[in-house]
Formats: structure tokens, sequence, C-alpha cells
């Protein structure tokens, strides 16, 4: 007995005219971007091999990967992000490829997501990858280009802002503190969630009272640049100032481009993804409650692929800027150009003509109705301009 063939899986949903017309248009934008900026687009597999997402500095948690075996029993996943598996192949095809490799995708990810958040277990993303550079300009590259994404998002009605980071403080912090592999992980999470309750009460059973104190306020840093003194202020040694040093100099540089009303410092902010190393940042729209791009730099992940080089990049939520736009702008299919009605006998005749008229650059459909009358019904309906009937004679009647 079929019970679920007229819904969808939780967490999808199917995409119907304008929504994939408005998805489309982003699409587009974003890929004429990338390449504006020298990125080639490359696709991966939809399913790769679970080790890929198992690697040291990326451990991808498995609770969240869709998982399946294949016919030799080997266990497979449906691609749950972008950046690891493109990492794979700059180690593998690309590893004699010159440097950097400037490399853009679009494509779907899939992954659990928590029941009750409203979000979606299919994804589709778009994104650039440009590895092989550790420059601050590379750095400066991938924010301006999150930038120029974010600005061809926004309108009158939707504004954009930015989040910065930086991966090495939380990273800092944690080195020094005396803490189980689960007990780190957990703190990540509390924080990236800010979930201060939880947070204070883990960290009160630390016995490194003034890394976790520093921990605790954590989540507390951010705003404008005031952020960098609260923060030297809380914790202090060596790599955390030339950290925050370089990340207040980026702040500085990058709110020239953007202003400062649209930029801010979150030192709290720590990804899903354990593989980001420094500069991070997230990208919000107006009308949207999470961010809809994500990134940063991740130097670590491509050597545990066995090709040490360091890598920057971020991912976009197409579906969820669609979402946003189609809010603001509705989309509106347009109607075709006209509509052909042939004659009995006529047929191959009337495809020559719509031939010749979808050459001009109209969009042309055939008539699947017996009589001129439900013809014109039909055009009026469709606000289809013209009819073309199509015998002996070309004519174009109203």
């Amino acid at each position: 007995m079929r019970k679920y063939d007229l819904i969808t899986p939780e967490g999808t949903k199917d995409f119907l005219f304008e929504e994939c017309l408005v998805r489309r248009e982003i699409e587009q934008d974003l890929h004429d971007l990338f390449r504006s900026k020298g990125y080639s687009e490359l696709t991966t597999p939809g399913l790769e091999f679970f080790d890929v997402f198992q690697s040291e500095s990326g451990h991808y948690p498995q609770e969240r990967l869709y998982k399946l075996t294949d016919s030799k029993g080997r266990l497979l996943v449906l691609r749950p992000e972008s950046t690891m598996p493109i990492a794979r192949v700059a180690a593998t095809r690309l590893r004699d490829a010159s440097l950097p490799l400037r490399l853009c995708y679009n494509q779907t990810v899939y992954r659990f997501e928590p029941a009750l958040k409203g979000r979606s277990d299919e994804i589709t993303q778009a994104g650039i990858e440009l590895l092989g550079s550790s420059s601050y300009l590379a750095d400066v590259e991938m924010i301006t280009t999150a930038i120029e994404s974010l600005a061809s998002f926004s309108s009158d009605n939707v504004s954009f802002s930015l989040e910065l980071g930086d991966a090495g403080v939380f990273k800092e912090l944690m080195r020094e503190l005396n803490a189980t592999p689960e007990e780190r992980e957990n703190i990540r999470y509390l924080i990236e969630t800010k979930n201060y309750p939880a947070l204070n009460d883990v960290l009160d059973t630390m016995d490194d009272v003034k890394v976790a104190a520093a921990l605790k306020k954590l989540p507390a840093l951010f705003g404008g640049e005031e952020v960098f003194d609260k923060a030297s202020q809380l914790y202090s040694n060596e790599r955390i100032d030339e950290i925050l040093m370089d990340l207040r100099k980026l702040y500085k540089d990058i709110s020239t481009v953007i202003g400062k009303g649209r930029l801010t410092v979150d030192l709290g902010m720590v990804n899903n993804a354990d593989y980001y190393t420094g500069v991070i940042i997230k990208g919000y729209l107006e009308g949207y409650g999470e961010e809809v791009l994500s990134g940063g730099r991740y130097n670590k992940l491509l050597s545990d692929f066995g090709y040490d080089i360091p890598a920057t990049g971020f991912a976009i939520n197409v579906d969820a800027v669609a979402n946003v736009r189609m809010k603001d702008q509705p989309a509106q299919l347009q109607p075709a150009d006209a509509v052909i009605f042939a004659a009995p006998g006529y047929e191959m005749k009337a495809a020559k003509v719509s031939q010749e008229l979808r050459s001009k650059g109209q969009v042309v459909e055939f008539a699947f109705f017996d009589s001129l009358d439900l013809v014109r019904e039909y055009a009026r309906e469709s606000r289809i301009g013209k009819v073309v009937v199509v015998d002996e004679e070309i004519t174009e009647v109203q």
C-alpha cells in the first residue's frame, strides 16, 4: 500500500514556476559575478564516500548526514556541503594546476536539519573557493566578493549586513582549556547558539578559571570597533593579540567598502564547520532570520587530503535569497508572444513557421485545439497577444 506517493519528504519541497525563475536569475547573476573575477565552475558528485567528511580538520557530524551504501557495501553520503568535496578535487585532479585556484560552484547539498526549525534538508548552494594563497589580499577578495553578492540581492526594501570574526580566537582559547574533545565540541555549539546558561554551567566545571571566564563572555563580544578593546582586556596572549590586531585592520578596511552601519564584529561567531582557521564571515538579508552567506579561511583542510595549501571561500544559500526576493519582488511569468493554430494537414508548415518566429527571439506555442474560437479563448486567458493561423496562407488574427 502506497502511503507517501503524493508528498515530499520532510525538509524538501517542490519549486514551481515563479520560484524556479527567481532562483535561476539569482544563480545566473552569481555565476556572472564569479566569472568576472576569474573563477571557473566545477561540479562535484551528489554522492561522496563517507570518509571525505571525516578528516581531522573537517569532521562533519554523522548524525546530520544522509547515508547509504554502494554495491560493494561501502558507506556513501549525499553531499552535505561543497567545500570538502572541492578540497578532494583540488588535492587530486587539480593538484598540478597553477596556484592560486579560483573555483566556483552551484549545486545542491543535503543534510539533516533539527526538527521544528523550519530549515530545509535540501539546499542549493552557490559559492567560491580561492585556493593557494594566504595573503591579506586573498581575504579582501573573498570578503568584497561576498559584499558584492549581498548587494546584488538587496533593494530599496531589503538591506544587507555582514558579520566579521576570526575562528582563531575561539581555537586559541580552547587550546589553552583542559577539556575533552566532547566537551570542546559542546562548548563550541553553546557559543555558536549563544546559550549563555548552559555555557556557564559547563565552564563552571573547568579548572582553567581565566580561560573559562573569557569563553563565557565570548558570545557577547559583538558590535563595532569597541569589541577589539573589550576582547583584549578579557584575555591576552601573543597569538590572540596578533589575531585581534589583524582583524581590526581588516574591519577598518572593509568598513570603507560596506560602511560601518552594515558591518559588525562577532568574536563569538563559530561556524558549524570546524575547519575554519582564521577570518570568518556571515551575511544577512533583511527579512530572513538566519545568515544567507557564510564562509572564511580554512588553511588546514586541504592538508588532510594530502595537499598542504591555504584556502578561503564562502557559500550562499540560494533558496534563502530567493525566498527574500519573492517576498520583496514577486515574479511574474511572461506569456508567450504568439500561439500557432495549424489547420489539418498543415502541421509541418506550422512547425516551420514557429521555427522562423523563434529564430527572431519570440516565444511561440502550438495550439492543441480543434477550433479557432477555442484558440482565441486560450490566448485571452493566457495573455498571449498574437494568434497565427497556418493553412494555405499564414494569417495573424486577434
